[in-house]
Formats: C-alpha cells, structure tokens, sequence
C-alpha cells in the first residue's frame, strides 16, 4: 500500500502533531478502507480504530451526499470524557485524532486539517508513484462459453 519510507514521514508527521498538541493522545493515520497506514496510539489497538474510522467516514459520506453537502471534509465526535476527530487526508487516506475533554477544538481542527493535508500529500504521491511503476493490465480473455449455433428454422 504506502511504502516503507513514506509510513515513516507519515509517523514522523503524526508525532509532530502530537508533540505541537500536547492534549493529544493519539494520532492514526490509515486508508479509506481501514487499513493502518501509520500510528502513535499508545493504549489503544490501532488496527480497530482504523476499521471503526472506515465505518464512520462510510456513514459520513453518505450523509455528506445525502444532504448536498459536498465532499466529506472531518468528523468530529465528542465523548463524555475527549474528543475523535476524523479528517480527509487526500483521496485514499484518513487522519484520526484522540484528544483530551480540555483541548481547544479550534486548534485541534487547525492542526488536524493542516496534519492531513500533509498526510493526504505523501499518501496519494507514494500510491500514484505505485500506479505508474506497476505494469500495465493484461486484457482478459473472455471466459464465457461459445455460443452453439442454432439449426435454421424448418417453417
């Protein structure tokens, strides 16, 4: 999916944001579809946040079109004791922010939209770098039956 070097920037940008956020207490980023591309999520399983990220951004989606809303741009959930924030990291990513009940929601959309912008940058240059290195697609023969001929018709 997202090469070696790029998870790293990717890690590198998730543990900037953290350290520019101290509320912060956690930071995945993962593709559309759920699978974790990077992570600094300390107590918590990465893996089912990503595959709850990809629900919610479906949900998302689909409330953001049936309502004319555009494009889906950042969920923002809060719980009795923090925040999830979810925001478009390009057009295959997701960036997933936990934060404490005392953070500054202003600040945490300015860093979080600014955090996957940069994400959404590395995430879809490695997949387009990916898509113009892979060979191009063989045609598929067609895998139907032949047809029989029909006899004529003998009225």
């Amino acid at each position: 999916m997202v090469p070696e070097a790029e998870t790293q920037d990717v890690l590198d940008e998730l543990q900037r944001l953290r350290a520019r956020v101290p509320l912060l207490t956690g930071a995945l980023a993962a593709s559309t579809d759920g699978l974790v591309v990077a992570h600094d999520t300390p107590g918590v399983e990465a893996e089912g946040v990503a595959a709850l990220t990809a629900a919610a951004l479906g949900v998302s989606i689909r409330m953001t079109d049936a309502t004319g809303r555009g494009g889906f741009r950042e969920l923002l959930i809060r719980g009795g004791s923090g925040y999830i924030a979810t925001y478009a990291a390009g057009s295959s990513a997701v960036l997933t922010l936990l934060a404490e009940d005392r953070i500054n929601v202003g600040r945490l959309h300015l860093e979080g939209r600014r955090a996957g912008a940069r994400i959404g940058e590395l995430v879809d240059s490695a997949q387009d770098r990916a898509d113009r290195a892979a060979p191009p697609p063989r045609p598929q023969q067609s895998r139907a039956l032949p047809r029989r001929p029909t006899p004529p018709d003998p009225t």
